[in-house]
């Protein structure tokens, strides 16, 4: 359904639709509630691009099975989880922040976006056996992760995850498992908050509108908006801006003209799923099941067998699998959009990153010209039983990799997420790729207090705040706060209906 509703000369512009714009325009407007908004999408549906269902894998990523998040070993020799820890904080608010939403009727039926999955681990050969012991060592010893078991066992492991042990011959293998992880439909939770906020007064929603340009003025932007269906030309002001556009976020941030685009690149690269739908298959695998990153693949392309639910149907993905692409956008993109985000500023940038990660483009030559057994062999790896003919392959969302100079030298970096915001604090930005959805919550509550933080020096925003986000003002990885963690954690997960 298209959206038509504008607002002239509103407080805040958020540009794009999906779950960034979605969880900051909500967050503002119940904070303040005499803000006026207007959201401009490109697409006619909201919430098409990376927010979509199959446009990215649904974990709701809370570093219990992402193993790419403790890559490292400390001095001494154990597996550093403090990144892992500082994630599932991160998720917890948005877990707090959308059982909020549900229990005070900002949006019904959470099933329709969030439904309960266990997360797992699972490593095979001693090696990586010996670090997944590590992992569960240092991860189980702190209150988020108390739950968390381990086994080397085949059988505990089979009746985890039964298609992981089917013709598997006999090597070390060991797992981890949560109950309490989540498979989350990114675009379904964007469009209830966004279907919420559209009907609250000064509050508009227009579809099939592409922001075209960005002036800095005095008193804050200057906005070009073009309707894609008419072609007419529209001129809006706000004293903040958001873009929230995923791909298309770096060309908008090089229209800004702010000086932390100087130097910015962006390197698309697009993606693919292995989909099961066959009955029984599905109804014997309920979990997401991470092993360890491919060599040479960028952060996002760490292997998984995943419980999918989409529209309220279950299915298997398995991948992800890379693809080359020069659009920036998976609908509405262009091929003429990598050309296109080149300027004098981040040209050597770009050219440095083609010299210095060959085995990245060594990488993604050989994702594209995958035949499907070779797809499946890397399935094999996962679920050895695995039978082509059971599985389809299908296109996901484009991820467009930002890149900076770093210490002098072009790199590649894997931001997770980052949001650049102007010195006038008038325009934020969000670049970068996982774990961007499940933590959005956090990314964008971390704006408000940096480009709205007079809303929160209030006793009343404080409150409203702290109702929204009991924890947004706590460290709560200290052991102080476990208790609190715990009492947060249920009444999230209770609005949620996810026990």
């Amino acid at each position: 359904m298209k959206h038509s509703t504008h607002v002239e000369n509103p407080d805040v512009i958020l540009i794009g639709s999906g779950i960034m714009s979605a969880n900051l325009g909500a967050l503002l407007k119940r904070l303040e509630p005499k803000l006026r908004i207007q959201l401009y999408e490109v697409t006619d549906e909201l919430a098409q691009e990376a927010s979509h269902g199959w446009n990215n894998a649904g974990t709701g990523h809370a570093g219990i099975c992402e193993l790419s998040y403790t890559p490292n070993r400390g001095p001494d020799g154990e597996v550093n989880v403090a990144n892992a820890i500082k994630i599932f904080e991160q998720f917890e608010q948005s877990l707090q922040f959308w059982g909020y939403a549900v229990a005070n009727g900002m949006i019904d039926t959470p099933r329709d976006f969030i439904n309960p999955v266990p997360h797992l681990s699972f490593v095979h050969g001693q090696e990586q056996v010996d670090f997944l012991k590590s992992r569960h060592r240092g991860m189980s010893a702190h209150h988020f992760f108390r739950e968390m078991e381990y086994t080397t066992d085949r059988d505990q492991i089979a009746s985890w995850a039964p298609l992981l042990l089917d013709q598997r011959g006999n090597v070390p293998i060991a797992a981890t498992k949560m109950d309490g992880g989540t498979d989350v439909n990114f675009g379904g939770i964007s469009r209830k908050l966004l279907a919420w906020l559209g009907q609250q007064e000064g509050c508009g929603i227009a579809s099939g509108h592409r922001v075209v340009d960005l002036e800095n003025t005095a008193s804050g932007w200057n906005v070009s908006v073009k309707d894609l269906a008419t072609g007419q030309l529209r001129h809006n002001t706000a004293k903040f801006v958001f873009i929230g556009a995923g791909g298309g976020s770096l060309r908008l941030l090089q229209k800004s003209g702010i000086a932390a685009s100087k130097g910015i690149g962006g390197f698309p690269i697009g993606g693919q799923w292995l989909v099961c739908e066959n009955p029984e298959l599905v109804a014997q695998h309920r979990a997401k099941v991470y092993g360890q990153a491919l060599e040479a693949a960028p952060t996002m392309a760490v292997p998984h067998l995943d419980t999918r639910v989409i529209d309220g149907q279950r299915s298997l993905l398995f991948g992800p699998f890379a693809s080359w692409t020069t659009k920036f956008l998976h609908k509405k993109g262009s091929w003429t959009d990598l050309p296109g985000s080149i300027r004098p500023h981040n040209l050597l940038t770009l050219l440095k990153i083609g010299a210095t990660n060959i085995p990245l483009v060594r990488y993604l030559v050989q994702q594209g010209t995958q035949s499907m057994q070779d797809r499946m062999d890397v399935l094999h790896v996962f679920y050895p039983g695995a039978k082509a003919e059971d599985w389809k392959l299908i296109d996901a969302g484009i991820r467009v990799q930002a890149i900076k100079k770093t210490d002098g030298e072009a790199g590649i970096v894997h931001y997770g997420t980052e949001v650049i915001t102007n010195p006038e604090k008038s325009i934020s930005a969000l670049l970068g790729a996982s774990p961007g959805a499940s933590v959005s919550v956090n990314i964008v509550l971390e704006v408000i207090k940096t480009c709205f933080s007079h809303l929160l020096e209030t006793d009343e925003g404080r409150s409203r705040m702290k109702a929204m986000i009991p924890t947004y003002d706590l460290d709560l990885k200290q052991a102080q706060h476990a208790d609190f963690f715990h009492q947060v954690h249920a009444e999230a997960r209770k609005n949620l209906q996810l026990d």
